[in-house]
């Protein structure tokens, strides 16, 4: 049975119109893609400017932390017993402010590092490494501030057993 030339050209146009329906969904598909690198991409960088954002954060705290360390200490040389225990107050909640600054320098990193594994760009992976640096920065000023908010109450507490004798 032989087929017809109307039959074929019907079918070519068949096809021509499934190529053409298959290249404009490439062409969609294609733009989303590209988008959605450029999102992770941002999103890499983003993450990691919010890990050295943090990472100072946690470098600040942990300086009034050392401030209020100090400051404790003067007063308990002194023996000022409430300003003693103020500054060590204040050294406390300082290494709490460095211990929220490194967790969220720690999740930002981890961000970066997501975005990192659906988009393997050297770009992305410097931002990753800096975010990761940025987190062990901020991680070493909150143990820091720790340190000096464990040395203020010290001195606070010696202040008080002064001040009782």
């Amino acid at each position: 049975m032989p087929v017809c030339n109307n039959e074929i050209y019907k079918k070519m146009v068949s096809l021509e119109n499934d190529v053409s329906n298959l290249r404009e969904g490439y062409i969609v598909v294609n733009a989303r893609y590209m988008g959605a690198l450029h999102s992770l991409g941002n999103l890499t960088n983003n993450a990691s400017e919010a890990a050295k954002k943090a990472s100072l954060a946690a470098q600040y705290a942990a300086q009034a932390a050392r401030g209020a360390a100090e400051a404790a200490s003067a007063a308990a040389f002194v023996k000022i017993v409430s300003i003693a225990e103020h500054a060590a107050e204040a050294a406390a909640l300082s290494a709490e402010a460095a211990i929220a600054a490194a967790a969220s320098a720690s999740s930002a990193a981890a961000a970066a590092a997501e975005a990192l594994a659906h988009q393997a760009e050297e770009a992305s992976i410097q931002a990753s490494a800096r975010a990761a640096e940025a987190t062990r920065v901020a991680t070493e000023a909150a143990s820091e501030a720790v340190k000096m908010s464990n040395l203020a109450a010290a001195s606070a507490k010696s202040a008080r057993e002064s001040s009782k004798t």
